[in-house]
């Protein structure tokens, strides 16, 4: 009988998925900017629009992640130097959600809701109607977090999440695993199961990471040491 057979190239899972670009480092001024950390676990740095605007015109800045805290106009019309902006990011209190969502943009946009006194869920829904990528931050409640990847874990848009140091990372990783297999997430962020973590499958790893696109910190280098402590990120050092 015949055999059929799949032409192509046969896809081959990341062994390193789930820490592939997950740190993006956040930049407060040019020279943070310039040195920020680069490597396999570190995605496009977060730079502030007016920090850009501040800048050369001649910098070459790469692939970046631009926060919108000025008028996208503005940024257009400003002399800025060179870069590719992969994604923008606001801030959207929510009597500016709207506005935020409404934004004309050439690179996909991430809206971190400012979730005071609204309804979370409702909202997240409302960033993934709008076809955007709703952000949360890590030191948020187990609760508005667990809302949020309730909503994001059925989409396609993915989420990004703000933390500030190596533990909040886990937690989120840990969480988005949880909301994927229906499990308590609440319970994940309080304590973040890093031998489950490790022992991701890369199909598995790579699901995550389809609803985790990265997560902002400022200082991405001591987060990834602390991946590197409980084994999620191989020391180099060691190797050699």
């Amino acid at each position: 009988m015949p055999i059929p057979l799949t032409l192509g190239v046969p896809h081959r899972p990341d062994p390193n998925a789930l820490v592939h670009e997950l740190l993006l480092p956040r930049c407060s001024d040019a020279q943070a900017l310039q040195t920020a950390p680069r490597g396999d676990e570190y995605g496009p740095p977060v730079v502030r629009a007016s920090t850009l605007l501040a800048m050369p015109g001649s910098d070459d800045l790469g692939r970046i992640v631009v926060h919108l805290d000025v008028d996208p106009d503005e940024l257009r019309s400003g002399r800025t130097g060179n870069y590719e902006a992969v994604r923008f990011d606001v801030d959207a209190p929510a009597e500016h959600l709207a506005d935020a969502l409404a934004l004309r943009l050439p690179s996909p946009l991430v809206v971190f809701p400012v979730f005071d006194a609204i309804d979370v869920a409702e909202t997240a829904e409302a960033v993934v109607f709008a076809h955007r990528t709703p952000g949360i931050s890590a030191v948020d409640t187990p609760r508005r977090i667990a809302d949020v990847l309730a909503v994001v874990s059925h989409a396609d848009v993915g989420l990004v999440a703000r933390a500030d140091t190596g533990d909040q990372v886990l937690a989120i990783l840990a969480a988005t695993v949880a909301s994927l297999r229906g499990d308590d997430i609440a319970g994940a962020l309080a304590a973040p199961n890093v031998a489950a973590l490790r022992a991701l499958i890369p199909e598995a790893a790579e699901a995550v990471r389809e609803v985790l696109l990265g997560i902002e910190i400022a200082d991405a280098a001591r987060a990834r040491a602390r991946l590197v402590e409980v084994g999620l990120i191989a020391d180099r050092s060691a190797a050699t």
